[in-house]
């Protein structure tokens, strides 16, 4: 008999992270018989893949709102050999959550990750402005102390105060209602180049001299590659020594981004291809 293949995100059931696993499920890039791995934290998703005790992971990578997650870029740039596999985009859609019978008088302090709480503070402010905040692992996780404390209201997901048979109080309380955030199925390639394409690249310089990034973006202006993402980032070797992310349109294999890459990696100390996978229908 076959091993299910395991999946690793940021637990417990019910976080933005389970969601978007679903989502590939649904969609089919992930099959439908597997082992869930419920990680504390993104630093523990990436080392499970790495040291084989999960087969894949989700992690978020960016949000419409709050930009790129920028530890999840470090994990790929700097410690991890996991490759982006494939993404899907998920509305992320904040919900206070309360224990059955407790009502929003009782609520004297909200429990929640920093993000979800970042995202709701207009509500928080304008309703609950005197409560203690409290700040978790997950916006799951602030659900069981919710469930069990009346005067403990978490900002979570519908999903986790389904799955815990909590209350829905007050849906959709985030700042923002066109929030969105992009999860990556994280594991080791290559990956089937279906539809639309997207890469990830980490670009690292030599060192810093004028014109460097005027040089990166000629080499993909000149080949016609389209960039849809570019950030820099400290290499943490010494203050003011700094490395790009870029994410292009395209599969790594195209001729022109083929020819692009080769001319930088003369150029270049490191081009580091963290993924090429099919876009997000989304």
């Amino acid at each position: 008999m076959a091993r299910k293949p395991t999946y690793a995100y940021l637990g417990p059931q019910g976080t933005f992270c389970d969601q978007a696993l679903r989502i590939f499920v649904e969609r089919g890039l992930v099959p439908d018989d597997y082992e869930e791995l419920p990680c504390d934290g993104m630093p523990a998703i990436f080392e499970a893949v790495d040291r084989g005790q999960a087969d894949y992971g989700v992690v978020p990578i960016e949000n419409s709102l709050e930009g790129s997650v920028t530890a999840v870029l470090d994990e790929f740039a700097f410690t991890s050999r996991a490759e982006i596999l494939g993404e899907v985009v998920l509305d992320i859609h904040q919900s206070l959550v309360l224990a059955p019978g407790a009502q929003l008088s009782d609520v004297k302090t909200v429990a929640s990750h920093q993000q979800g709480i970042a995202q709701c503070r207009r509500w928080i402010a304008q309703n609950l402005p005197d409560v203690e905040i409290t700040y978790v692992s997950s916006t799951a996780a602030a659900v069981p102390l919710a469930m069990q404390d009346k005067s403990i209201a978490a900002i979570a997901s519908p999903l986790a105060a389904e799955l815990a048979g909590a209350v829905v109080a007050e849906e959709a309380i985030e700042d923002h209602l066109s929030s969105q955030t992009r999860f990556v199925l994280i594991g080791q390639g290559p990956t089937e180049h279906v539809g639309q394409g997207k890469t990830t690249l980490a670009l690292f310089i030599d060192s810093d001299r004028p014109g460097v990034l005027h040089m990166i973006l000629s080499e993909f202006t000149y080949a016609g590659v389209n960039l849809t993402m570019i950030q820099s980032r400290p290499t943490k070797r010494e203050l003011g020594d700094y490395m790009f992310f870029v994410d292009l349109e395209g599969y790594d294999d195209d001729p022109e981004i083929r020819t692009a890459l080769d001319c930088l990696r003369m150029k270049l100390r490191q081009v580091k291809v963290i993924g090429s996978y099919p876009c997000s229908q989304d």
